[in-house]
């Protein structure tokens, strides 16, 4: 079977357009679950384009084509959309236009946009429609236009579902189910849809592998005051999970049923639907859309503050990975030491296979990067066979990896030096850790928003002329997505809703520093909010560090730090080194010595 080119996908897809009538077609990057990673059966951006980074959106007309993706993918963008006849937008960079804005200049009065209205939020839809009826322009939701040429578009993923064991689930489904109807009453709903796939896996206590390094199963959910039905392929589970979740009063019905399902519990037009309108697909929802409570789900604020038990079991996975992380690093010295060639893919390799000797390792939580000198400088670069560097001459290496464990997940970031390292490497590095820091001592009022939080970590950059163009932190699910809301210390989400930050909550501290073409420095631990003090003025939170790896003192200019912010890097280490000491031995047990004494 010959492979289409981008270009003929593009073309193809137009021959679609005219046959139905449309005048442009939207493509986003998502799913019926609107999930972040998608199943392959759902990579419609990607196939179209041949941009393979997480996150974009594109739009095609009869003689344009156009992506839209932020500062984290502008270069690798560039390289991969060369030659496709599709223009770069680059997200947040002046005098580049809006998708509304384009598709304004683009079309007139009368014409008509088409989108596939199971890869749609509802709230995407609402703002659509609203944004496309100014200009007088139809939008257009009941087409798929891919199937009529992608022929060897991947089937839905098949992958076995199983219970996340009780030892680790921080409590029993039917209390998380119970917390959930006590908010739809709250909230005066009825009928509650999921369809967030990491919602449903914490809700029931169950896990999957539908979607590369997220644990979670293609599926949707409905909760009412007497009924749980999960919208699933049966084949997935076995009889005794069947059995177990019956027992809790948990109903299986096909994937494929959920709309059918919709409508016979909303015939009543006086019957009202629970939906999260930024997780749940438009094509779904539309027709009960008078009928809608808008909402976070529930499950969202649930999840994100975990409880006692949780947190223990994430400890432990935090050693464990810690523990992986001195064995990876004292091999990757040797070989380097003893003139090896190692490349980024094999950096990838190791610290994978260090990760897959620790007990309850599943995956890894997302694909590592490992980035040398330039290729560190692109936040979201992947070495692969056809393109990677190795590890010679002088400069940084940043390698971003992270695990999945039954008792937690993980993500770090650390940067590395190889040969002989600069001035200007150790100031830029001793600069972001400085960043990492000061939002590591932050204490903070209980239910802050979190984007207040950003210019805490980038202050010291800031007061260099320097920044970087990712938020600095995303929340962390419990082995479960390792992206997770709803907080994000990020100045991006500045007034958005449901950003409180509450006791309970995991979130990454992850500033960085990235010149192009030279070099990129991001240091990253992930951080608990901890209750800090209680005062005449209110409860304060801070921040616990949970991630146990060394921070490498070679590339720190000692000058530039502060008082403070030595103790606390000394104090971090010592923390380390006693934590780790007794999960490790040999080289690894050398390295963590040698790695964690005070500066």
């Amino acid at each position: 079977m010959k492979m289409l080119s981008v270009p003929q996908r593009i073309e193809a897809l137009r021959e679609q357009m005219q046959a139905h009538a449309l005048d442009a077609w939207l493509v986003y990057t998502a799913d019926p679950h609107l999930s972040e990673y998608l199943p392959a059966h759902w990579s419609q951006r990607e196939y179209l384009s041949g941009f393979t980074g997480s996150a974009a959106y594109m739009a095609v007309t009869q003689d344009k084509a156009a992506l839209w993706t932020d500062s984290r993918y502008w270069v690798q963008a560039e390289a991969q959309l060369q030659g496709s006849g599709i223009e770069l937008m680059k997200l947040g960079a002046q005098g580049t236009p809006s998708l509304d804005e384009w598709l304004k200049e683009q079309l007139t009065a009368t014409q008509t946009v088409g989108v596939n209205g199971l890869a749609l939020s509802v709230a995407q839809a609402l703002a659509l429609e609203e944004s496309l009826g100014q200009a007088e322009l139809e939008l257009l939701v009941t087409h798929e236009l891919l199937d009529a040429f992608w022929d060897a578009r991947p089937a839905l993923p098949q992958a076995a579902i199983y219970e996340h064991d009780a030892k680790y689930a921080g409590l029993p489904r039917q209390q998380k189910i119970h917390q959930v109807r006590e908010a739809m009453r709250t909230l005066e709903s009825d009928v509650h849809l999921i369809s967030s796939l990491d919602d449903i896996a914490w809700l029931l206590n169950l896990r999957g592998s539908d979607v590369e390094y997220n644990p979670v199963f293609l599926s949707h959910m409905i909760v009412t005051d007497d009924q749980v039905l999960l919208f699933v392929d049966p084949t997935k589970l076995s009889a005794s999970l069947v059995q177990g979740l019956a027992t809790d009063g948990v109903t299986l019905r096909p994937y494929e049923a959920v709309s059918t399902e919709l409508a016979r519990l909303l015939a009543d037009e006086q019957t009202t639907l629970l939906i999260d309108a930024a997780r749940t697909a438009w094509t779904i929802c539309e027709p009960y859309i008078e009928q809608a409570v808008l909402a976070l789900n529930p499950s969202q604020r649930l999840k994100a503050a975990k409880n006692d038990k949780e947190i223990a079991h994430i400890r432990q996975a935090m050693e464990k990975d810690g523990a992986a992380l001195c064995e990876f690093f004292a091999a990757f010295e040797q070989r380097l030491e003893a003139g090896d060639t190692v490349s980024e893919l094999d950096v990838d390799e190791m610290i994978t296979a260090a990760r897959a000797r620790q007990e309850g390792f599943v995956s890894p939580s997302f694909a590592t990067i490992a980035g040398f000198n330039a290729n560190g400088a692109l936040p979201h670069y992947r070495a692969l066979p056809e393109a990677y560097a190795e590890l010679s001459g002088d400069g940084l290496l940043l390698i971003d990896s992270g695990g999945q464990y039954l008792d937690g997940t993980t993500d770090i970031t650390r940067v590395v030096p190889i040969g002989n390292i600069s001035d200007s490497h150790k100031r830029d590095y001793t600069l972001v850790l400085k960043a990492m820091i000061n939002l590591s001592m932050a204490v903070f009022p209980v239910d802050e928003p979190a984007p207040n939080l950003d210019a805490i970590a980038r202050l010291p950059l800031w007061q260099a002329g320097l920044d970087f163009g990712h938020g600095t932190g995303h929340g962390v699910g419990y082995f479960l997505n390792v992206h997770e809301g709803p907080q994000s210390i990020s100045h991006y989400g500045f007034g958005r809703p449901n950003m409180e930050m509450k006791e309970g909550m995991i979130t990454s501290n992850e500033p960085g520093l990235y010149r192009a073409g030279q070099w990129g420095v991001r240091i990253e631990n992930l951080v608990l909010n901890q209750p800090a003090m209680t005062t005449e003025f209110g409860d304060f939170l801070r921040f616990e560090t949970l991630t146990l790896c060394p921070i490498d003192t070679r590339c720190i200019e000692l000058g530039l730090l502060r008082e403070d912010e030595r103790e606390w890097l000394n104090n971090y280490h010592l923390e380390v080194r006693e934590r780790l000491l007794p999960r490790v031995e040999g080289a690894a047990r050398q390295w963590l010595v040698a790695r964690t004494e005070a500066v």
